[in-house]
């Protein structure tokens, strides 16, 4: 059984997804503070952390931030706070994802399946090959087929795609992915990123207008969604 741990200071929203998450067979545990819930991830280990950004006694930026010290555990973020600059600075701290109250429970579950899958990808044997829809990437060969049949990827195409399947469901800032793929010197040339992208969804997705692997997160950056 997933152990979620939940940090949030509202009791009502608290209860509501502590029924979805158990709905969906995960032991819950909570945290009212950032204090509670930092001792709390030391001593449950759990599987994923839902996190509110306004706690009583700190910034949640601050809570993602000392967690990554010595923390790989998911964090989905839950906050009401919905500007593209929130986003950015605690996803950019070390977050894997971020949902802005108020939410379906069908999106929020969804994005813990997500985030599940890769808490359980991480603590396995890593495959070197990775299969979505009908595309193939075999990341040791360096391969990439559709319907089984070759395509061809640049050397970039191929290390950004590289960096958006080792990170599957988790949504990479623009400057993250411009600091991995093309380093430090490139963190503010966006227009690098919508091209390259672009160019993947014209080669992988079979609608590359309505993508399904690729996905865009408006202003932030991009997701690969299995």
């Amino acid at each position: 059984m997933n152990t979620v741990l939940l940090v949030e200071d509202e009791k009502e929203i608290r209860r509501f997804v502590r029924q979805a998450l158990q709905g969906e067979g995960c032991q819950v545990r909570e945290a009212e503070t950032m204090a509670q819930g930092l001792q709390e991830a030391a001593s449950v280990k759990p599987q994923l952390i839902m996190l509110d950004l306004g706690l009583p006694d700190g910034d949640g930026v601050d809570f993602v931030q000392r967690l990554r010290s010595w923390s790989q555990v998911p964090v989905l973020v839950v906050s009401a706070r919905s500007t593209e600059h929130d986003k950015i600075l605690v996803l950019d701290a070390g977050a894997d994802d971020y949902l802005t109250k108020p939410f379906s429970v069908g999106e929020l579950l969804a994005r813990v399946r997500a985030l599940l899958r890769r808490s359980r990808t991480d603590n396995e044997l890593t495959t070197p090959v990775v299969q979505f829809g009908n595309v193939e990437v075999d990341l040791t060969r360096r391969l990439v087929s559709k319907a089984q049949q070759p395509v061809h990827l640049t050397a970039m195409e191929f290390k950004l795609l590289s960096v958006l399947l080792a990170n599957a469901g988790r949504v990479l800032t623009h400057r993250h992915l411009l600091r991995e793929v093309w380093g430090g010197t490139h963190s503010d040339h966006n227009h690098y990123l919508r091209i390259y992208v672009a160019h993947l969804r014209q080669k992988l997705e079979d609608n590359p207008t309505q993508p399904v692997y690729l996905q865009t997160e408006i202003g932030v950056g991009y997701r690969f969604q299995p």
